[in-house]
């Protein structure tokens, strides 16, 4: 009898144990994270942008989308758009939460950049309200050679804000803000900042071979580190995403990696790929949360054949000051 109640409180510990890892692993794309009083607050792609919170970074619950409806604009840039919003980017700035967006079509410059703004992330404050504030940056077939997806806002050293975005075709992008968030700024100032070779004779509509997206530009050490994702994502089991990563004491580059080769000449040094555990990895961001600085990012996992989980590791500097995952 005894030996039955050990096997079975044993038993339940375990299944106790299994609930628990699964309540942990949640499935995203894209995840981007901030911290509000005592809770993070972590957005990825979904279908309205998908939200989720957590008081430690490794238990976390399923809130409310960001748009119940899709954008009012999003089918004039994305025929039949489906309110399937990829790779948000979370700021907070003046008092406000800024959230960029990507609205687009796959494989295709039929994109655009958006944003939103609310002044708390906590939906049970009474003055918890997303509001829409349409377009930032729009790219068209055939006119543009760059992909309006995967944004990320970054204030430079005089407090200019500067929006990182991008994939495939020509590389990604920097342009320069206006002081609301909200527009480019005048005159337009545009910067490459990364770039892999692309076969010439591919047609302009073909998003092309230098596979390269989702850049994210972190300030640490006196430098801008943009990180940025290589190869293919959202394949699953044949999935091979990898994050590298360059920098640069001016945000608009150039940006240089470890063997001291420009991003924009296809450089870029290995901060982590598939492993044992992932067929590959990206599409990162970067913070530092109470003095310690983190990285997030997707994996496809092996063990659930490619499904997206979220994955969260500290990050420290090596004596060069190149960032290392713990």
């Amino acid at each position: 009898m005894v030996y039955k109640n050990i096997k079975y409180i044993l038993s339940v510990l375990m299944m106790l144990m299994v609930s628990a890892s699964f309540a942990q692993e949640i499935v995203v794309h894209d995840p981007v994270v901030i911290k509000q009083k005592d809770t993070y607050y972590l957005f990825c792609t979904g279908k309205g942008i998908s939200v989720f919170s957590s008081k430690d970074l490794k238990n976390w619950n399923k809130e409310a989308p960001v748009f119940a409806e899709k954008p009012v604009w999003a089918d004039g840039v994305a025929a039949d758009f489906k309110n399937h919003i990829w790779a948000p980017d979370i700021s907070f700035h003046n008092n406000t939460y800024y959230l960029y967006y990507s609205v687009s079509a796959f494989a295709k410059n039929t994109s655009a950049i958006g944003v939103a703004t609310n002044t708390t992330l906590d939906s049970k404050d009474k003055n918890y309200k997303w509001v829409d504030q349409g377009i930032v940056i729009q790219s068209q077939p055939n006119r543009d050679m760059w992909n309006a997806i995967d944004p990320n806002l970054i204030f430079d050293e005089n407090n200019t804000p500067w929006l990182s975005f991008g994939s495939f075709w020509e590389g990604l992008k920097l342009v320069k803000l206006n002081p609301d968030l909200k527009s480019i700024a005048q005159p337009q100032e545009w910067h490459t900042i990364s770039k892999r070779k692309r076969t010439f004779e591919l047609p302009d509509s073909d998003p092309g071979d230098g596979a390269l997206e989702a850049p994210f530009i972190f300030y640490k050490n006196g430098y801008y580190y943009q990180f940025l994702s290589w190869d293919l994502c959202c394949r699953g089991e044949k999935s091979t995403y990898k994050v590298v990563v360059g920098r640069s004491k001016n945000v608009t580059g150039p940006y240089i990696d470890k063997d001291g080769k420009s991003l924009n000449e296809g450089g870029g040094s290995l901060v982590v790929q598939g492993d044992e555990n992932y067929f590959g990895v990206g599409h990162n961001s970067a913070y530092t949360f109470d003095g310690k600085d983190y990285i997030f990012y997707h994996g496809y996992e092996k063990k659930t054949n490619g499904t997206p989980k979220l994955i969260v590791r500290e990050m420290i500097w090596d004596a060069d000051l190149w960032p290392v995952l713990k």
